[in-house]
């Protein structure tokens, strides 16, 4: 079954917010290979301006997830899960993302398009911070192969 077209342009609510901790910063740092003291040394990340550890450019996904999540469980959308495959992911920052931050994400989908018979679904989630200023907006598309895939 086809993506339903209708879900273009639609607005979940937004999710829980998430506390960016410190710890999860340093985690997902090493998962990525990021070794820049920033990402890892508070002391590094207040002598190049910041208020703690910097969040590696990726990081956003975790928080991004959740508002996927809003999406796939979207019971009149039409997305099979188990024949979801994740084609493109962006990142847009307005400044960068650190521990303490507190963010609020809110997923919206941009397009589907049909493309040999597949969907191809992008959605973006704006993530802003506990006073309601941008941070990052997490650019996501998603391919639900058809059935012939």
């Amino acid at each position: 079954m086809p993506v339903d077209p209708a879900l273009t342009e639609r607005a979940f609510a937004p999710v829980a917010p998430y506390l960016v901790g410190r710890e999860k910063v340093r985690e997902f740092a090493r998962a990525v290979l990021a070794t820049a003291a920033i990402h890892h040394d508070p002391e590094a990340a207040r002598a190049a301006g910041f208020a703690d550890v910097v969040a590696p450019p990726t990081f956003p996904i975790v928080v991004a997830e959740a508002t996927l999540q809003q999406l796939l469980a979207e019971p009149d959308a039409g997305i099979d899960f188990g024949r979801v495959v994740h084609g493109d992911q962006r990142f847009s920052y307005t400044r960068p993302l650190v521990a303490g931050d507190e963010l609020t994400a809110t997923l919206r989908v941009t397009s589907i398009k049909s493309l040999g018979g597949n969907s191809m679904i992008t959605s973006e989630t704006a993530m802003v911070d506990a006073a309601g200023a941008h941070v990052v907006t997490s650019i996501s598309t998603l391919v639900v192969r058809g059935e012939d895939s």
